[in-house]
């Protein structure tokens, strides 16, 4: 809606400016003869109304760039100032060039500099209303956003949200860098949310539901990040998830092992949740005893499969036929990486017939 109401008075000043230009208000003498004619460019004179709608149209051609070309992402107050000056300042600049090549005497000297002060003005604004940390790196210190909490920021994958844990995760104050969630991350949980399958369709509203929790979160600043479907074309979402992290110099914040990966390869800073669970979780070393309940059999022939509070995977030995009974073991090999971890275990009676 701003962005509207600066295009209507950009079209109205444009407008007035120039028709005050193409057509001027001549003074007469006492016969009634205009004073001044032979001053103006003979050009304008013999057809005002079409100078008038080429020079109008030459000035819409910068909303039709800023129409095509849309990032909004900044204070309207400090970048409409910042970009006023600026674009005076660059106006007066083009002007004094142009005075040296084109002499005010010259027929198209005032439909130049016309053009720069009208054009040069909305032109900075525009530029200043879709930047916004970018600015800061070209004059250091200067930035018209709100100072993000942390550092490095984050950008936030689907399985992410749809996993859960990331909320539980911003809970404890971990992370207080500013997580982004790309408008494409959004549109792929929402479409999960309506398929047709059931268990995809709980995933997907789960996904929508932790995303409300975090930006209802008063730990973490949340945003989503709008991108031009132009720059992605023909790219996948874990390559559009890395392009965006290239660009707003961010990490990732993922439990997708293949992400994880190619991330990895092209020096973006991942924070897998798997890896992070794996850290907290309690550590046991071969030899350390351990008890679990059998819940079905394993891929082996003889092997029990069982699970631990926290969700870790025992392979039990010799247990098959134990199922729904807890078996104590000693722990033989632990296995862990970013895609879980496993334990792999024998009871304790049969370490004791081995002996």
């Amino acid at each position: 809606m701003i962005l509207i109401i600066l295009r209507i008075a950009y079209f109205l000043i444009c407008s007035g400016a120039i028709a005050g230009y193409v057509f001027p208000a001549v003074p007469a003498d006492a016969d009634g003869r205009p004073i001044g004619v032979e001053s103006r460019p003979d050009v304008i004179l013999e057809n005002p109304i079409a100078a008038f709608c080429v020079l109008l149209l030459i000035t819409q051609l910068a909303t039709a760039l800023d129409v095509v070309i849309r990032r909004k992402r900044i204070d309207l107050i400090s970048a409409t100032y910042f970009g006023l000056i600026i674009g005076m300042l660059l106006a007066y600049l083009s002007i004094q060039a142009v005075t040296l090549v084109l002499p005010p005497s010259a027929p198209f000297h005032g439909v130049v500099v016309v053009i720069l002060l009208l054009m040069l003005p909305y032109i900075c604004v525009s530029l200043l209303l879709q930047t916004r940390d970018d600015f800061r790196f070209v004059i250091p210190f200067v930035e018209f956003v709100k100072d993000i909490k942390g550092g490095r920021v984050l950008v936030v994958d689907s399985s992410s949200l749809i996993d859960g844990r990331i909320n539980e995760v911003v809970d404890t104050r971990i992370f207080e860098s500013q997580m982004v969630i790309p408008d494409f991350i959004l549109a792929e949980v929402q479409d999960i949310a309506d398929s047709s399958d059931k268990n995809r369709r709980v995933r997907g509203r789960r996904g929508l539901e932790v995303l409300a929790k975090l930006q209802q979160s008063p730990h973490v600043d949340v945003r989503i990040h709008e991108t031009q479907p132009a720059e992605f074309r023909a790219m996948s979402v874990d390559q559009k998830l890395v392009e965006v992290a290239k660009q707003l110099r961010a990490g990732v914040v993922t439990n997708d092992f293949n992400l994880n990966k190619v991330a990895s390869v092209q020096n973006i800073a991942v924070i897998n949740l798997n890896d992070v669970a794996n850290a907290l979780r309690p550590q046991f070393l071969p030899g350390e005893r351990i008890s679990i309940e059998i819940m079905r059999e394993g891929e082996s022939p003889g092997q029990g499969v069982g699970y631990l509070d926290d969700g870790t995977m025992v392979v039990c030995e010799s247990s098959a036929n134990m199922i729904g009974k807890v078996v104590p073991g000693i722990v033989t090999r632990v296995l862990q990486s970013s895609a879980g971890r496993m334990i792999f275990a024998k009871p304790v009676h049969s370490v004791r017939g081995d002996e």
